[in-house]
């Protein structure tokens, strides 16, 4: 019996006792089965509130017929309770275990087959003005999660960065480090790459903000001074330089940038992201510029009297959009068509995901319709996964701006953390220095990841770094804890020479109750990479990692291991407990969370 059939089979009986009993052939949706809640006996609940039509019975009477008929019927030898119209179904432990075992043999577990789909995810989008920040940790994480539980899901994954390397705003940050900066570098100010030139971009603000605020004084209003000041319009200049070729600004933009891209590079490696191509918008701009003279020829698009280009989108129930400035230069919107087409030349995929905050929902609904108006075979397979944003406890860090916090400060904050509580708990003993430096930032990651992919990607989420690190509860620091106190219990194992994998299901004799929720939980992973694949959602991987350590861990206080009498309960007991942290190595591993081996 393959693990992964049981509930099929009991699916299966419901229906053909169904139709035995009410004459009706219960379609997919009539026949959708349900965890039972754990207030209630059993495994699965049918829910006959929806199929009284067919039995012209109540839904209590309708589930005790159907009940006892299916108790008679099935191989699964099952028992069964009614709770009003409930009809919730226990599965003889012994299939359970059976169910155990295949799961245990199979060496395709934590993998469906392949689909012969390719989905491209591009998550990152970093701005080369600045250090990578609190809200790009989320994106990273959730964008990088979601592409390993596509692959678990059969998907072939792309997965891909767009770096924001040209625009105004990176003008900014080069017009402010050539008049500030006196040839300051990295080495020389002995700071990352990526913190040196967000200093400049915020450095520009200032300046421009004095620009402002002595143009008010001269009698000029705040929309005037904000395009007369000086600073912007050299910025703006400067752009028109860039795309213009002009040696001098590429020079230092390719200067500016290189520094950047070494501070991101430590960042990611950090991390624990990667990725299998990055595009520049400095390469996808032209492209897009040229998508938007296609649609001025098909006129989808329309020139203003200054030359700037429009789109209408009033009939798709938006509005006018800006594709591209009166000066020739573009904007983001341009330069998303050109990356989108060149994705797509590149991997014919079958669905693009964006991983984007949610502050940018318009701007893909309207990328999405441009693309559709103008006849792109690939429009359809966009989604944009928008995500909620990230605040933080007042007070709790300040980044190096004062604005946002960096991630690299963050990850520094969270290894700090990690090893208070860990010493405090005294989890190191035996551990030499670098081990222990090892474990904490392991811990840290861990902890990081864990707290905001556990929450549903689409809402808004507070971090807290102290809970996060918590060693109980809902934390990756928990879950990472309990792989270590298995992993404990399999080497002391090896080491008494047991030779665990000899084990039989069917000479076990009355297997401690704590087991079966432990199985319906490993029996439910596919179902669950399958559902977390197509929802997008780290989240429902995160709280299955969860509920398998939290289990495991009341059948571990239940269940003596090593000291069993029993010989083969023993073996059975250390090969079930090294499922469950294989099982816990590959959910976490869904979501980038290295899992020690001690602690």
């Amino acid at each position: 019996m393959q693990s992964i059939k049981l509930v099929e089979i009991l699916k299966s009986d419901i229906k053909t006792t169904f139709q035995e009993l009410y004459d009706h052939i219960l379609t997919p949706n009539e026949l959708s089965l349900l965890p039972t809640r754990k207030e209630f006996e059993g495994d699965y609940t049918f829910v006959t509130f929806p199929v009284v039509r067919y039995s012209k019975k109540n839904p209590e009477e309708t589930a005790q017929m159907l009940g006892a008929a299916i108790k008679n019927n099935s191989a699964l030898n099952v028992d069964f309770n009614v709770v009003k119209g409930f009809l919730n179904i226990k599965i003889d432990i012994k299939s359970w275990l059976e169910t155990f075992k295949n799961i245990y043999i199979d060496a395709q577990y934590g993998q469906l087959p392949k689909k012969g789909k390719k989905v491209v995810t591009e998550y990152s989008s970093p701005n080369t003005n600045k250090p990578l920040h609190l809200g790009h940790l989320r994106n990273n994480f959730l964008g990088f999660s979601v592409s390993q539980i596509q692959i678990a899901a059969g998907y072939d994954v792309e997965k891909v960065n767009l770096v924001n390397d040209r625009g105004i705003h990176i003008c900014k940050s080069m017009l402010a480090y050539q008049q500030f900066g006196n040839g300051e570098t990295p080495e020389s100010s002995n700071m990352k790459g990526d913190h040196l030139i967000g200093k400049y971009y915020v450095k520009f603000d200032k300046e421009y903000k004095k620009e402002i605020q002595q143009l008010l004084e001269k009698g000029m209003t705040k929309e005037e001074a904000e395009k007369e000041a000086p600073l912007i319009k050299h910025a703006q200049k400067m752009l028109q330089d860039w795309e213009n070729g002009i040696i001098e600004v590429v020079d230092l933009w390719k200067k500016m940038n290189g520094w950047v891209y070494a501070g991101f590079d430590q960042t990611y490696k950090r991390m624990g992201v990667e990725f299998d191509k990055t595009y520049h918008e400095s390469e996808t701009y032209l492209l897009g510029k040229a998508i938007v003279e296609e649609g001025l020829k098909k006129n989808i698009f329309y020139k203003k009297e200054d030359g700037s280009v429009w789109v209408d989108l009033t009939n798709e129930g938006l509005d006018e959009k800006l594709l591209l400035r009166a000066d020739g230069t573009s904007v983001y919107m341009t330069q998303d068509l050109g990356t989108a087409e060149l994705k797509y030349s590149d991997y014919t995929y079958d669905k693009s995901v964006y991983v984007v905050g949610n502050e940018q929902d318009y701007h893909f609904d309207v990328l999405i319709k441009i693309l559709k108006k103008l006849g792109r075979p690939y429009a359809d397979g966009l989604y944009h996964l928008s995500y909620g944003m990230v605040d933080l406890p007042s007070g709790k860090m300040k980044s190096r701006e004062g604005t946002v916090v960096d991630a690299d400060d963050l990850m520094d904050e969270m290894a700090e953390t990690a090893r208070r509580h860990t010493q405090e708990l005294g989890k190191i003993d035996g551990f030499d220095e670098a081990q222990a430096s090892e474990l904490y930032e392991t811990l840290a990651l861990g902890a990081l990841k864990y707290f905001l992919l556990k929450v549903d990607p689409k809402k808004r989420m507070l971090f807290n770094p102290e809970d996060s690190i918590q060693f109980h509860g809902n934390t990756g620091p928990f879950i990472q804890y309990t792989h270590a106190r298995i992993a404990a219990i399999v080497r002391k194992a090896e080491q008494m020479d047991i030779h665990y994998n000899t084990f039989d299901v069917n000479n076990l004799v009355n297997p401690h109750d704590t087991v079966r929720p432990i199985v319906f939980l490993l029996d439910d992973f596919h179902r669950l990479i399958h559902e977390a694949a197509e929802n997008y959602s780290p989240a429902l991987i995160a709280q299955f990692a969860y509920d398998l350590a939290k289990e495991f861990n009341r059948f571990y206080t239940e269940e003596p291991i090593l000291k069993e009498e029993d010989e083969n309960y023993m073996k059975f007991k250390i090969a079930f407990s090294s499922q469950v942290a294989k099982t816990i190595k590959m959910s976490m591993g869904l979501l980038g969370i290295h899992v020690p081996d001690r602690m």
